[in-house]
């Protein structure tokens, strides 16, 4: 599962790089300037993590969460773990405030299209279904949560943490390197990336992959993160299908109940501060959803650095967040959004 990339001190040393495929992504952890033995001991304990938050909250295969989607379809209350209780009331809260165009609740919905498995299929969702789950409007906002005990009047919400939980990891990796005495390091769950310290004498350098190019292809954009920073990227390129040459993608509005259209990619900047990790995870998938009204959505969310590539190619951006991009191609052009 791991591979780990340690170099000798000999002179100055490159970061120490952990990787790993946990949440259905690659992850990748460099750390720069600690002792080796620290360093080994903190990423296990990192990776340990990752997989516990994989194992007990996977949307599809046996997890507490499907404990708790099988007790609502039935029409009973459950009794959750502490924590998951502490994730479904501020799963609640995000979603509120992005006006439910994320919304961990629809993971019916998610299902339906294909998108709960290792690789989506070119087939499209039973229209009868597709009507009813839409009419029957499952969100979050329907559970009843008191204490660890977990109820819903409507037998269609079931949740699906996968645009959620990784932000959460990254705010927990965060906070078990620090009581590690690593100072220094960079942590990248799929694309989600969180700055802690620098890179040395100069700040993490991260990139921002273009919506149309090949994996590992140039960069659209990169910027220097800075201790705290977290940046997060919602992009119609990530799990998706194509059929009759139209793209599906996983970003579904819950509106509608299909893949949300309009945009390619959506990126955000957070500053440092509480759950930086996880609003980067989450607050840029209502932002994609809402298409050209995102400006909008940005300034009632408090998300002020947004970088956004429409349907048709076209980029524009906050000024915050174009004054800190350096573009790889000086051609481009960006427009500024107020």
């Amino acid at each position: 599962m791991l591979a780990a990339a340690v170099l000798a001190a000999c002179g100055p040393r490159p970061p120490v790089t952990q990787e790993a495929f946990v949440f259905g992504t690659r992850v990748e952890i460099l750390v720069w300037g600690a002792p080796d033995i620290r360093v080994d001991t903190a990423l296990a304990e990192v990776l340990q993590e990752f997989d516990r938050l994989h194992r007990a909250y996977h949307a599809w295969q046996p997890s507490e969460l499907t404990a708790l989607n099988e007790a609502l379809a039935a029409g009973r209350p459950h009794e959750v773990s502490e924590e998951l209780a502490e994730l479904l009331l501020s799963a609640q809260t995000l979603a509120a405030q992005g006006e439910h165009l994320f919304d961990p609740g629809i993971g019916r919905l998610v299902a339906l299209w294909g998108f709960q498995g290792d690789a989506p299929k070119p087939v499209l969702p039973d229209p009868a279904e597709l009507a009813r789950l839409v009419a029957a409007r499952p969100s979050i906002a329907d559970l009843a949560i008191d204490g660890r005990r977990v109820a819903s009047a409507n037998a269609s919400v079931a949740l699906d943490f996968g645009g959620y939980l990784k932000g959460v990891a990254l705010d927990r990796a965060v906070a078990i390197l620090k009581t590690r005495n690593i100072r220094n390091a960079l942590v990248n769950i799929g694309g989600n990336v969180k700055a802690l310290g620098r890179k040395g004498e100069t700040p993490w350098r991260v990139g921002i992959r273009h919506p149309r190019a090949a994996t590992g292809g140039a960069p659209l954009a990169t910027l220097e993160l800075r201790d705290g920073e977290a940046i997060g990227t919602s992009g119609d390129y990530q799990r998706y299908f194509e059929l009759d040459g139209r793209r599906y993608s996983h970003l579904i509005d819950p509106r509608n109940g299909r893949p949300a259209t309009g945009t390619q990619s959506l990126t955000i900047l957070i500053p440092p501060g509480p759950a930086a990790g996880m609003r980067s995870d989450v607050l840029s998938k209502p932002l994609f959803v809402a298409g050209d009204d995102w400006p909008r959505l940005a300034q009632a969310l408090g998300v002020h650095q947004v970088l956004r590539v429409d349907d048709a190619g076209k980029l524009s951006a906050t000024a915050g967040m174009k004054e800190r991009l350096t573009f790889g191609s000086p051609d481009l052009t960006v427009d500024v959004v107020p």
